[in-house]
């Protein structure tokens, strides 16, 4: 039985971390601010101001979702004490698989508690899209652009995230040139923002038959996903706004037709394009949306105050530039050069264990 009473120490090591999550989320302010915005809906009128409403019922789902994801979190905690004082008092080690799994889910539930309270920017709660473009070196960085793909793909289905291809483009004998992917889930964005910048590869290229050490770049660009049309106005008058045939995968009917959009923001330069629908429609919905989400990054990063104010941002994928370093020969080691952050398990890095960087990162941000 020294089992349980070895995780009814470490559950007890965990309460002031829980107490300290509580304190953090503000939860009688949360519940004050609850009851507030629920007047405000009972308030004569209140369904005919349709901004106003949708700001409402945001930010009371936002607040609910706060304290509903603390009290599971807590019960969860009660729970696992209460086996192992079950366990010990009947002397039944018949729920022991139980109390391992069970701990193992909250420790890790309250580590990414913990983290969301680190998020505090005006877009975190959004899902994200995710753009990876390869830098100079031909297939080499082609290759490791598809490497970064599958690593993001890997960090979102660990994270229980859904993902969709918005844009694809091959390379030419391997990998990917670029690719935009949407990242759905709360609070996607505000995690992955970390993510944003060069990416720098060394490994022996398994292109190169003389087995040479070969250094490749490519840039990773994260936004916040934008719903609401209104958080970011897009006149009409400042788009132009192209057609084409699809490129890539997709069947044979997306090369067929002009499907594929390709959208301008002529006042800051810049572009986006959609391919993967099969209808011109929701090609150019998606291209909106990502468009949207590109002007709400960079006014967010520069905190501008109007859409007008922005100028389109053009990154150099070279050397001296990165975040982050991904070392596969002589040793193994991806490090993160803006938090010092390290991992020498390259291997896992590349399934998507990134919450170590994500972790540093929005610590160093928050201060703490």
């Amino acid at each position: 039985m020294i089992e349980f009473e070895d995780y009814k120490f470490k559950l007890n090591n965990l309460r002031p971390q829980l107490d300290t999550l509580g304190e953090a989320l503000k939860l009688e302010d949360t519940k004050r601010e609850l009851e507030k915005l629920q007047r405000e809906t009972e308030a004569e009128g209140f369904w005919d101001d349709i901004e106003n409403t949708q700001r409402v019922l945001k930010q009371t789902k936002h607040l609910r979702h706060k304290l509903e994801g603390y009290e599971k979190l807590k019960g969860e905690f009660d729970d696992l004490l209460t086996i192992c004082e079950m366990a010990l008092e009947e002397n039944d080690d018949s729920l022991l698989d139980e109390l391992v799994s069970g701990f193992e889910l909250f420790q890790s539930r309250l580590e990414e508690a913990r983290l969301t309270t680190l998020l505090s920017g005006e877009y975190d709660s959004c899902g994200a899209i995710l753009s990876i473009h390869a830098g100079a070196g031909g297939t080499e960085a082609q290759d490791w652009a598809s490497m970064l793909y599958r690593m993001y793909i890997r960090w979102a289905e660990r994270h229980g995230f859904g993902v969709k291809v918005l844009d694809y483009l091959d390379g030419e004998e391997a990998g990917l040139k670029s690719v935009t992917i949407s990242i759905d889930g709360e609070n996607a964005y505000g995690f992955l923002k970390s993510e944003n910048g060069i990416h720098r590869l060394v490994r022996i290229s398994p292109f190169d038959a003389s087995g040479r050490r070969h250094t490749s770049f490519a840039a990773v660009e994260v936004m916040p996903q934008i719903t609401d049309e209104a958080e970011i106005e897009i006149r009409p008058e400042d788009l132009k706004v192209d057609t084409y045939r699809s490129s890539g995968a997709g069947g044979q009917h997306v090369n067929k037709t002009e499907s594929a959009i390709r959208i301008t923001h002529i006042p800051s330069g810049v572009v986006v394009s959609c391919q993967t629908e099969r209808s011109q429609h929701q090609n150019r919905e998606y291209a909106m949306q990502m468009l949207r989400a590109r002007l709400a990054e960079i006014k967010e990063r520069e905190h501008l105050e109007k859409v007008e104010d922005i100028k389109g941002v053009q990154m150099k994928i070279e050397w001296g530039s990165q975040i982050r370093s991904y070392v596969f020969m002589p040793y193994t080691l991806a490090k993160d050069h803006r938090t010092g952050f390290e991992n020498g398990n390259i291997n896992a890095v590349m399934d998507g264990d990134l919450d170590g960087f994500i972790n540093s990162y929005l610590a160093m941000n928050s201060g703490k």
